[in-house]
């Protein structure tokens, strides 16, 4: 029987076969929504332990060094999730497609660990149990976030790069303002265990989702159902170590390639710091308990992640992903130092909420404008870990913000945490300033640091 996509029926969403099943391959608007809402679904574990578990144990008398510590636990399966793309290029059920059987394994993962969180309830005191939950659960996101990094790379045309960056980043502040808010407000009345289960809820809905999808037309939607391997995934799919790893490095040790690195840390670097800052001056200069913490935070992550979809992917549309990245990591740099210059008046509640609402946005504003880069930097063969790769070094420099600021009270305070921050963010300003980085995927990998900004310099 002939397929014929809805969309030119006149239905609402493209993309289906005669027997009801969603190809994301046929539907520009499937493919975004899909994104969307796989980044809301990686968004919730985040929001619940990097935002509402450190504001409860703030609120509830943990120190700097305690929320430090959980934090930095927590962030550490993002910096070493750079395995995950190497195992998924490897090894996949390529019946199910490259990439859905792993986002559908992670989130069972993901479901099956949280509630054992819920059973086990570690307190404000058990530090260590409370960094093992973080960094188990976020292990499981990790997983689930390659493989969706590396759907968006394989499915994703280039027209739709700029706007799937939106989708996907706006998602997942969506999802983390969701998780914080709610889950936040259900620790602070019901305890952890709400939080948690919460969370599972959620994501096993996202699951269910995840199931009734197929990437390209013929394959299975179950691993016990009727389908076959698509020849486009049968040809591009190495399926050995050796040439995995020789076409990953041969793209990675590229000059450009490296000089984006430090970027990416940068980005990192600022969300690990103010992630564990956010929290110390609410309950401490503030003097607000974790319920107006989260409520706060989790508004500000939604407007942020509205934002994301809004203007980021406009954005990056319009002006480039260059000229975006630049235009932001000058703000933050901005907002850093108006931080500083107001730090007399870190007690009063519109500097806080000034704070809050303008790191997130922000904070996407520069993921949204600088993911198209890392897209088209990835080679599709090795798109899973190439991409995860990029993704690993962001997620470092978040884990050496988090660590940092565990030593805080040694290296003078609050004040110098904004001081480090304002500084790195000159640092990667200056590298987009001069380097000459990709203008679109599938281009020829020989480019060079550029000269001097000069008169019509290309910028993406």
């Amino acid at each position: 029987m002939r397929v014929v996509p809805i969309a030119r029926q006149g239905g609402l969403i493209a993309g289906t076969q005669s027997d009801g099943s969603f190809i994301l391959a046929e539907s520009r608007k499937l493919r975004l929504f899909t994104l969307f809402i796989l980044y809301v679904a990686q968004g919730v574990p985040i929001g619940l332990f990097w935002t509402a578990i450190p504001a409860w144990m703030a609120a509830n008398g943990a120190s700097a060094a305690d929320v430090g510590y959980v934090l930095g636990l927590t962030a550490l399966p993002w910096t070493l999730k750079l395995v995950n793309g190497f195992i998924m290029d490897r090894y996949t059920f390529l019946a199910m497609g490259r990439r859905r059987a792993w986002i559908a394994g992670a989130q069972c993962v993901m479901i099956a660990l949280l509630l054992v969180c819920a059973f086990v309830q570690p307190g404000v005191k058990d530090v260590l149990l409370l960094g093992l939950a973080g960094f188990a659960v976020n292990m499981a996101t990790t997983f689930q976030d390659v493989a969706v990094d590396g759907l968006a790379v394989d499915i994703m045309e280039e027209d739709e790069r700029a706007r799937a960056s939106g989708m996907m980043f706006g998602g997942q502040y969506i999802g983390i303002a969701a998780a914080t808010g709610i889950t936040g407000l259900a620790i602070a009345t019901m305890g952890p265990a709400a939080g948690y289960l919460l969370a599972a809820s959620f994501i096993a809905i996202i699951t269910a989702y995840v199931l009734f999808l197929r990437e390209r037309p013929g394959e299975r939607r179950l691993p016990w159902g009727e389908g076959k391997v698509h020849q486009r995934n049968r040809e591009i799919h190495l399926g050995a170590w050796l040439p995995i790893l020789k076409n990953t490095f041969k793209s990675m040790l590229l000059p450009v390639s490296l000089l984006w690195l430090p970027v990416l840390l940068v980005r990192g670097f600022h969300y690990g710091m103010f992630n564990a800052v956010m929290p110390m001056i609410g309950a401490n200069d503030v003097g607000w308990d974790e319920a107006a913490i989260t409520s706060t935070a989790g508004t500000a992550q939604l407007l942020a992640g509205v934002i994301g979809l809004a203007l980021g992917g406009w954005l990056g549309d319009r002006f480039g992903a260059k000229r975006t990245t630049i235009t932001f990591f000058a703000l933050y740099m901005a907002f850093s130092a108006s931080m500083l210059l107001m730090q007399d008046m870190w007690g009063d509640t519109r500097v806080f909420i000034y704070f809050v609402y303008t790191w997130y946005a922000l904070d996407i504003l520069i993921t949204v404008a600088a993911l198209p880069i890392s897209m088209r930097l990835s080679n599709p063969k090795v798109a899973a870990t190439q991409f995860t790769l990029y993704m690993a070094c962001s997620n470092f420099g978040i884990s050496i913000g988090a660590w940092v600021f565990s030593l805080s009270d040694s290296l003078g305070g609050l004040p110098t945490m904004f001081m480090l921050v304002l500084g790195l963010h000159g640092v990667g300003l200056l590298v987009m300033l001069m380097v000459k980085f990709p203008r679109r995927a599938g281009y020829k990998l020989t480019a060079k640091l550029a000269e001097a900004p000069g008169p019509a310099p290309r910028v993406n």
